[in-house]
Formats: structure tokens, C-alpha cells, sequence
């Protein structure tokens, strides 16, 4: 399944690490489109939250990384839905991409401001947590029902398509079947249907009166035919009916149960029908639905990583809260990238942290005991990675 995946890159400093010269995110933001070689470097806008205790932030800072990597999981899962309706359509799957029916992702992203009427920042940063992921993960659990669903009856019209097109053995026989091939309203009689191979059609012939006592001679009659079987009716006594069955079966025969009825061949001819219906409109609403979600999606993975960001930013830069934000489409060559970040602000990392040869911070070896703790991926500044399908 094709899929087009946009990278961001959503950086974090402290004013005081922007270059001198002007306005320090102005400044910020020329430096980076300078030495990452992007076009375009935005603000990422972030209100100030309700602050609690360090060992708060510290459990708050855990707890989103997890919820994060979640709803990476289901913005990939809403794009796939996409994907999979839209058929990789890729104009229909941009279209349906769209936030508020107009921005791409990057472009909300890129244009980020905090929803104050929706998450009122004066609540807790537990509490707009809890708010933001429950909207999400509902969306999720919607998008992915309503997929279920459309894919059930999907796969139950092309079991209706198949017996449409299949050979005599298989397919239905609404299209073939008439009153007048079937014994009515009879104590006694009833009649039994056989697709038989074209190979053995004269096998079957001479055979088939003899599987059972009371098989009316010279019943066999051709009801239809097509490349691969015939099929005839039988006229036997109900009595060895079960019998006939399992004897047909034994020579590799194949019996086709069917009991006529004007209302049985009435809803044969529908099958179709309905399940074309059904699956259209299951697809419709699926459409509509993953779009609505993918777009809600993204608009609260956007939230909750202005809080992470946030909190990120706190807990390596303390407080006051003044720091810079940048977000912009990552370079092609993002392991370079943050080589040219990490030589630039390496020094925000203190004395815990020194550059090697390469200019990788390395652990400092006088941490001690503590030293084999520090998580060598670690960058002393706030640097997240989005990859939106």
C-alpha cells in the first residue's frame, strides 16, 4: 500500500542560545534555514501552562512520551484506512488529508495555535492530557469499527460476486432455475439438483439410476451448461434423498441444494443488490468518518506536542518558561542536521556533557556511578521528530 510520509523536525531553546543580532526567534529562525539548508522554519506557538512540581513534571514527561508514540500509532492507522478506501488514489487521499478542508498536515503543524476554547489552559497539564487522548483514541476506536464494518461487507459482495461468475459447481442458480424444474407440492417425489463435470457427463447418465432404489428413470434432465459442468435435475423418492447425496459426492459429483420457492429465487436475485448497497454506503460512511478523524487527529497530536514540548523545555531549561520554537520540514540528511545542532548549542548540555571528535556529546566520565544511566541519544536541547502518513 503506497503511502507519502511528511517529516518535521520541532525544535526547542532557550532565548537566550539564539543567535545575536535582532529579535531572537527571528534570528532563530534565519540561523536555521541558513545551516539546515530548509526553506521555511515557523513558530511553533505554545501557551504558558499550569505549572506543578518538578516530580510532577518529571511524571507527566513519561507519561507523554508513551501517549505520544500512541497517537503516532493512530494517525498511521487513520492514513492506512485512507489508503485502503481511497484505494491509493493519491489525488482523492490528498484531498482527504486535508485539515478543516484546507491545510495539509505540515501546514497545521507549521501554522500551530493553541485551542484555548477547546482546552482552556488554565486547567491542569494532567487534565488537558486526559482530555486531548480520550477525544483521540475514541476517534481511533470510531475510524477503526466503522472500517471493520466496511470491510465485512466488502468481502461479502465478493462472495456475491463470486457466485455470479463461478462455474455451474458453485455459483448461483437464481438465473437458471424455473418451477417447471422442480416436482411441486409432492407427498412422495422431490427433485435434487448435480453439477456434474463435462467429462463425466456420460458417466452420470448411465449411473445415475442406479445409486439409489426409486430414482425415477429417464428423470436427468439439462437445466444448464457451461465450460467446466452440466447441470441436471433428479426426480427420486424423498426417501433416498440423503442417500442420492452422499452417493453423487462419492463420484466426485457435485450436488447443489436447493429448495425452490418463488420468494427463495425473489431474494437470490437481490443478493446482489443489497450487498452493492450496503457496501457503498458502509464505504461512505467509512469515508467520511476517517477523514473527519485523521483531521481531529492530527489537530490533537498537535496539542498535546505543544505540551510535551513544554514540559521538555521546563524540565532542561527551569523556569521562568522562556525559551524559542521552531518547526519546520526536515532536511534530507537529518543525522547531519543534528550534528549542526548539536555544534552549535552542545554547550546547553553543561558539564555533563562533552563532544567527541565527531561532535556527539558523549557522557561525562566524571558522572560515576550515574554515568552508565545517561542515554548516550540524549541532546541537550528539546528535539522532536513527526512523521505524518
Amino acid at each position: 500500500m503506497a503511502s507519502t510520509t511528511t517529516s518535521l523536525m520541532m525544535l526547542s531553546l532557550p532565548q537566550s542560545a539564539a543567535p545575536s543580532g535582532g529579535d531572537p526567534q527571528t534570528q532563530l529562525d534565519q540561523w536555521l534555514c541558513e545551516q539546515l539548508a530548509v526553506d521555511r522554519v515557523n513558530q511553533f506557538e505554545i501557551p504558558n501552562f499550569k505549572i506543578g512540581t518538578l516530580d510532577n513534571l518529571v511524571q507527566q514527561s513519561e507519561e507523554l512520551a508513551k501517549i505520544d508514540g500512541q497517537f503516532q500509532g493512530i494517525v498511521n492507522k487513520a492514513a492506512e484506512i485512507l489508503a485502503s478506501v481511497f484505494e491509493d488514489n493519491k489525488g482523492q487521499l490528498a484531498g482527504a488529508k486535508r485539515i478543516d478542508d484546507n491545510k495539509t498536515p505540515e501546514q497545521y503543524f507549521a501554522s500551530f495555535t493553541w485551542n484555548n476554547s477547546k482546552y482552556r489552559v488554565d486547567k491542569s497539564i494532567p487534565e488537558l492530557v486526559d482530555m486531548i487522548s480520550k477525544e483521540a483514541f475514541a476517534l481511533d476506536t470510531d475510524v477503526r469499527n466503522s472500517y471493520n464494518n466496511y470491510s465485512t461487507a466488502k468481502s461479502n459482495l465478493s462472495a456475491v460476486d463470486r457466485k455470479q461468475t463461478g462455474n455451474l459447481s458453485v455459483r448461483s442458480l437464481h438465473d437458471v432455475l424455473r418451477r417447471e424444474h422442480f416436482v411441486q407440492d409432492s407427498e412422495y417425489l422431490t427433485t435434487l439438483l448435480v453439477a456434474v463435470p463435462k467429462q463425466s457427463k456420460k458417466d452420470f447418465l448411465n449411473q445415475y439410476e442406479t445409486l439409489t432404489p426409486m430414482v425415477v428413470p429417464r428423470s436427468a434432465t439439462v437445466i444448464a451448461e457451461d465450460s467446466e459442468y452440466t447441470l441436471f435435475n433428479v426426480t427420486l423418492f424423498t426417501k433416498y434423498a440423503a442417500e442420492f447425496t452422499s452417493k453423487v459426492r462419492e463420484h466426485k459429483w457435485t450436488p447443489r441444494e436447493f429448495k425452490y420457492s418463488e420468494e427463495a429465487i425473489a431474494d437470490l436475485k437481490k443478493e446482489q443488490q443489497v450487498a452493492s448497497q450496503t457496501e457503498r454506503k458502509l464505504w461512505s460512511e467509512v469515508v467520511r468518518l476517517a477523514r473527519t478523524a485523521y483531521g481531529d487527529i492530527i489537530k490533537a497530536w498537535a496539542h498535546l506536542k505543544a505540551i510535551r514540548i513544554f514540559v521538555e523545555s521546563v524540565l532542561r531549561y527551569g523556569l521562568p518558561p522562556n525559551f524559542l520554537t521552531a518547526v519546520f520540514q526536515a532536511p534530507k540528511n537529518v543525522e547531519k542536521a543534528e550534528q549542526t545542532l548539536v555544534a552549535k548549542f552542545g554547550y546547553l548540555g553543561g558539564n555533563a556533557f562533552n563532544k567527541d571528535k565527531r561532535g556527539k556529546l558523549k557522557g561525562d566520565a566524571d558522572l560515576s556511578e550515574y554515568g552508565a544511566l545517561v542515554d548516550m541519544e540524549y541532546k541537550p536541547f528539546v528535539l522532536f521528530h513527526i512523521d505524518i502518513n
